[in-house]
């Protein structure tokens, strides 16, 4: 299908009364309206590539990207000159995390429309991810110079400064987003969430106004009840900013598609897996290389703490929150599942994981760390394939950890985090797995306490250097001086030395936590006897 046939079914679409009415619910934020038109749609009419541009976007709304992106591959496959199916395939691309494919079809783009302003800021982000700063900066100053008053621009921008640590214009260029877009949520939410700015009269009426209009989307609302929650929390204002968390977070889960029951049985199948026998069986199995340091937990437990005090050790690099170990346990799985891999197999994969993060590498440092906290649920798996690398479990006391999640918006993944039942048994079905590889892999995972680090730094830090084999250095004591680009939510509270401030914060809102403290069960009191 050529790019006039890919037109010819765009144009059968605005004629077509059903597929406007879906692209109205997929512009509503009516997901469920939408697909079943769509995919009855797509059954009469298979070749549609307009429409399966509508599924895909669909698709990665809820966070299915490899659906999006198989049915954007079709896409092209059938109009491979649909431009804007590809700029979707490298929005999906980059937010698998595999950015640096990202780049490539953004390129091809540029090639034959070199003045897209999207495709521009897209890639600029991307580069960000695969940790090309400087270009991705300029990129977006130059993008600025012709398209200054777009304020996802700024946005964005303020989001790249705000990685490499440079607060205060960050600060500004959210502003001027906000300037140009009073009631774009997602500016407001950035503020908040640098966690060091206090909100000042002004702008909690200006967000209590955005929130007040009618007209404004679902993504808006949820990202001004986040940015209320906070500066009604640092007001003290327990009863009023619980009411904001609350309702952000219903709007969010009601936009994702997750269930709890999918992640106990996601447990119950690797403590099933991975036996003593089991990994007796396979001495000598993966790759031998000793070079990845894997920080695993909960989100919001100290995991970017631990990374940028090691990260600040002279053999140790620091990346980001890398996608490969799901992907690479995804192929895994349809290779005939784990158990059935080859020692040959299991090398294989291990390496691979080497090569696709060597993009990554930007030193010549022995050690890296990659810490997605997810990778909980694979640590049997890293253990399978790359035996030599080091897993540090950072845990936080469940309550404080939880809490913050609930208050936290996040960009993409943590589908579990928005509701007080799901995160407890989340963590509780965390606790459980590492437990049980305490017990099948004694003392191949450390675990790093965080009340412990702030109330010890010192001690923790030798006791964790001496685990992995590095000699001690000051430098990690002074974590906070570390210039490096930090990409999570705790970026601007790594910048300073170790403090108490998230300690106990949760109590404030106590009297209405009571599902996550049924969700948790046990392990709440149970913490810290586990370490």
């Amino acid at each position: 299908m050529t790019a006039d046939r890919a037109q010819l079914s765009i144009d059968r679409g605005v004629r077509n009364p059903e597929l406007m009415a879906a692209a109205l619910a997929l512009f509503e934020g009516r997901l469920h309206d939408a697909e079943p038109v769509l995919k009855a749609h797509l059954k009469r009419d298979p070749f549609d590539v307009a429409a399966i541009r509508m599924l895909a976007e669909l698709a990665a709304r809820i966070e299915r990207y490899r659906d999006a992106e198989t049915l954007l591959r079709r896409a092209l496959e059938l109009a491979p000159d649909f431009l804007a199916a590809r700029s979707n395939l490298a929005t999906v691309l980059h937010r698998q995390g595999r950015s640096a494919e990202a780049v490539e079809e953004l390129a091809k783009l540029q090639r034959v429309d070199p003045d897209n302003l999207m495709n521009a800021n897209l890639k600029a982000a991307a580069l960000g991810r695969v940790g090309e700063f400087d270009e991705a900066l300029e990129l977006y100053e130059q993008v600025l110079q012709s398209f200054g008053k777009q304020p996802k621009i700024w946005m964005s921008y303020g989001h790249m400064l705000k990685t490499v640590g440079r607060q205060a214009d960050a600060i500004a260029a959210y502003r001027k987003a906000l300037d140009l877009h009073p009631a774009l949520g997602e500016v407001w939410w950035s503020l908040a969430n640098l966690k060091t700015l206090q909100f000042g009269d002004d702008d909690l009426s200006a967000m209590q106004a955005a929130l007040d209009r009618g007209d404004i989307s679902a993504e808006d609302r949820f990202h001004l009840h986040f940015a209320l929650g906070k500066a009604h929390e640092d007001r003290r204002e327990a009863e009023v900013a619980f009411g904001h968390y609350d309702r952000g977070n219903a709007l969010r889960k009601a936009l994702l598609d997750y269930d709890a029951e999918q992640t106990r049985a996601a447990v119950d199948h690797a403590k099933s897996l991975y036996t003593p026998d089991f990994f007796a069986a396979r001495t000598g199995h993966g790759a031998d290389a000793p070079d990845p340091i894997f920080i695993v937990g909960m989100p919001r437990a100290g995991s970017t703490l631990i990374e940028q005090i090691l990260s600040s050790h002279s053999m140790v690099e620091g990346t980001m929150e890398l996608p490969d170990i799901p992907k690479l346990y995804a192929k895994a799985r349809n290779m005939g599942g784990i158990a059935q891999l080859s020692p040959a197999d299991a090398r294989e994969l291990g390496e691979q994981y080497l090569r696709d993060t060597r993009v990554q590498r930007k030193s010549d440092k022995p050690f890296y760390i990659d810490k997605l906290p997810n990778n909980w649920l694979h640590v049997g798996f890293i253990r399978l394939i790359l035996p030599q690398a080091r897993i540090i479990d950072a845990r936080r006391h469940p309550m404080d950890c939880c809490f913050s999640n609930f208050k936290q918006h996040f960009a993409r993944g943590q589908a579990f985090s928005y509701s007080l039942s799901d995160m407890g048994r989340y963590y509780a079905d965390y606790v459980d797995l590492m437990d049980h590889f305490d017990h099948v892999v004694p003392a191949h995972v450390h675990r790093v306490f965080h009340e412990r680090v702030i109330a010890d730094l010192e001690g923790e830090v030798r006791a964790m250097l001496a685990w992995l084999g590095l000699p001690f250095e000051q430098a990690c004591l002074d974590f906070h001086a570390n210039d490096r680009a930090v990409r999570t939510a705790s970026s601007e509270q790594v910048r300073r030395p170790i403090n108490r401030d998230g300690v106990d914060q949760w109590r404030a809102m106590e009297p209405w936590l009571g599902p996550l403290v049924d969700a948790l069960g046990p392990v709440l009191t149970q913490y810290p006897a586990r370490a």
